[in-house]
This record gives structure tokens, C-alpha cells and sequence, in this order.
């Protein structure tokens, strides 16, 4: 057999223990780490807990929740952040029960009393399909972690043109206006920090700020983040007041550290 140790563990589900016990001794000795587990409430609360379980073997006659139920309870504690792959095993391979374990998104079968040789293979092959599953939600998250900096970067360079080229006439007045309440501390913002600040501090919303500034809400975070971090506040309120009509100094010395 196989003796090279598996990266990913497997989750042994089923109401008896002997079979949990003879499945795990199994896998074990063919290289792969066990979560042993003898209802679904245990099982649930093991796979939240260890973010190597990456395989699930499962029966699927349980009671309380049954082996779908389980899979699908544990579909949505990963949400978009995790992936794994489940086999059911099964002591009667009703056809109603196969159909909706595959519509569940379970990738195999298998019939009690399990060839432990051939379950080992399609685990294997299951293992690799999580492989290439795992790679793609990395990729996802490169792909956005990636859009998010080229967003935020790409408005940084808009607020270092805009100062190079210093306000047009209109927004000079506007920005007059606009400038006479803002106390000392606000003056070391850029000018897009500063545009984010007042649309805060006018009880604005991420999701608002972002539609009048053409930004995403990301990036809106991200100076809001930027933003509390320089002027030293430790919340939207405090910086909401300190851009209140008539506040000015006094506010800002309580507020901020």
C-alpha cells in the first residue's frame, strides 16, 4: 500500500463506531489522516474546527441528519472561502437516495459492505479533484485581491495628478466652501481622502460614497481605514463629528489620540 502521508485529512462519518474504527485503521495505513466522528453533530463541529479536512466519508443512514444533510450543512458553513469533496457510503443504494446525493453535489458511492481497495481508489481520485478545486479558489482570490490594489492604486495616481495640477477655479470655490469647518488635523489627507472623509462625516454610506466618487466600496474602505488611521479616530461616528458644522478644534482634541 501506499505509505506517503496525505496533505489533506479525511472526515469518517457514521453512526456505528466499529465502521468508523475498521475505515480509519484503513486509511490510515494507506497514508491518510483520520477525523473519526460517530454522528453529524460531531463531524460538523470537527471539520469547523480543522481547515485540513478536505475529503468527507459519510454515511448516508444517520440519524437526527442524515449523510446529505451533512454535506449540505457543510456546503454552506465553507461558503466561497473553502472546498472539499464527499463520498457516501450506503447500506442500500436506493436510486431515489443515489440521484439526490449526486444532485447534492457528493461525487460517489459506495455500497456496504465496502471493498476498502476500491473506495481507496476513488478517494484518491477525489483528492485530486479537490487539488484542482483549491487551486481555482486561490486563483479567485488573487483575482480580486488583484483588482482591489489595481483599483486603489489606479485612484492614488488620480489624487497625486490632482494635486500636481492643483484646483480648477470651480473647485477651488467649491472647495473654499467646503474647507471652512474642517479642522487642522484633516490637512495632512490627499484630496481623495479628504473628498471621502466629508461624504463620511454627511452620514454617507460605503455604497453611496462610492457611486458619487466612481469608486468601488472597496476602495472606499480602504480610505475610510486610511483616513480614521492619520487623523488618529477609532470610528466613522468620531470622524462625523469632527467634520460637524461648527465643531472644529474643541471636537477633534476630544476625539482624537
Amino acid at each position: 500500500m501506499n505509505k506517503s502521508r496525505s496533505a489533506v485529512k479525511v472526515l469518517v462519518v457514521d453512526d456505528q463506531p466499529l465502521i468508523v474504527e475498521e475505515l480509519c485503521e484503513f486509511l490510515e495505513s494507506s497514508g491518510y489522516r483520520c477525523v473519526p466522528c460517530e454522528s453529524s453533530a460531531q463531524a460538523l463541529e470537527r471539520f469547523a474546527d480543522d481547515a485540513e479536512i478536505g475529503l468527507v466519508l459519510c454515511d448516508l443512514h444517520m440519524p437526527d441528519m442524515d449523510g446529505i444533510e451533512l454535506v449540505q450543512a457543510l456546503q454552506q458553513l465553507c461558503g466561497r472561502e473553502r472546498a472539499f469533496e464527499a463520498i457516501m457510503l450506503t447500506g442500500r443504494a436506493d436510486k431515489q437516495d443515489v440521484i439526490k446525493a449526486l444532485r447534492a453535489g457528493i461525487a460517489d458511492y459506495y455500497q456496504k459492505p465496502i471493498d476498502l481497495d476500491e473506495m481507496l481508489e476513488g478517494l484518491r481520485r477525489q483528492e485530486a479533484a479537490l487539488h484542482e478545486r483549491q487551486k481555482d479558489l486561490q486563483l479567485g482570490h488573487l483575482n480580486r485581491k488583484l483588482q482591489f490594489l489595481s483599483e486603489s492604486i489606479d485612484d492614488l495616481y488620480q489624487d497625486l495628478d490632482k494635486v500636481r495640477r492643483g484646483p480648477e477655479v470651480g473647485e477651488a470655490v467649491a472647495g473654499d466652501a467646503d474647507s471652512v469647518e474642517v479642522p487642522a488635523i484633516f490637512d495632512q489627507l490627499s484630496p481623495r481622502q479628504l473628498d471621502v472623509a466629508r461624504l463620511v462625516g454627511k452620514g454617507q454610506t460605503n455604497y453611496q460614497i462610492a457611486c458619487e466618487l466612481g469608486i468601488t466600496e472597496n476602495t472606499v474602505k480602504l480610505y475610510v481605514s486610511q483616513v480614521l488611521r492619520l487623523t488618529q479616530m477609532h470610528n466613522r461616528t468620531q470622524l462625523a463629528l469632527a467634520l460637524s458644522p461648527g465643531v472644529a478644534g474643541s471636537r477633534v482634541r476630544v476625539t482624537a489620540h
